[in-house]
């Protein structure tokens, strides 16, 4: 029997990768890896997250980009910095809370 995990973070949340140097706003969850083989094979087996833990898909920003990136529970920490996101789809699917953080535009859609 495999065990349901809850995911440590939430939609919304404004959370930094643990080794690069990117952050971003999660938009949506997997409770376990739902990508495809390929994607990830493709990540150095040194530093390869396990399948079995919930997967999240960020709209993230580095200091040259924007783009959407899926990782793994175990590389995200929060991100209490306060900044906004600058992602240029953000108001697409977020309103921005009086606390800082962000809520979903539309939640029926989550």
């Amino acid at each position: 029997m495999i065990k349901a995990r809850t995911a440590k973070f939430q939609i919304g949340q404004v959370v930094r990768h643990r080794i690069f140097s990117f952050r971003g706003v999660i938009f949506d969850i997997d409770p376990e890896f739902n990508n495809t083989e390929e994607w990830w094979l493709s990540i150095p087996e040194e530093v390869r997250p396990h399948k079995d833990q919930p997967f999240y898909h960020l709209l993230a920003e580095n200091a040259e980009s924007e783009y959407v990136a899926y990782v793994s529970e175990q590389n995200l920490l929060p991100d209490d910095s306060g900044e906004p996101i600058r992602h240029s789809q953000v108001a697409e699917i977020f309103i921005k809370s009086k606390d800082g953080g962000y809520r979903p535009r539309n939640p029926s859609l989550n």
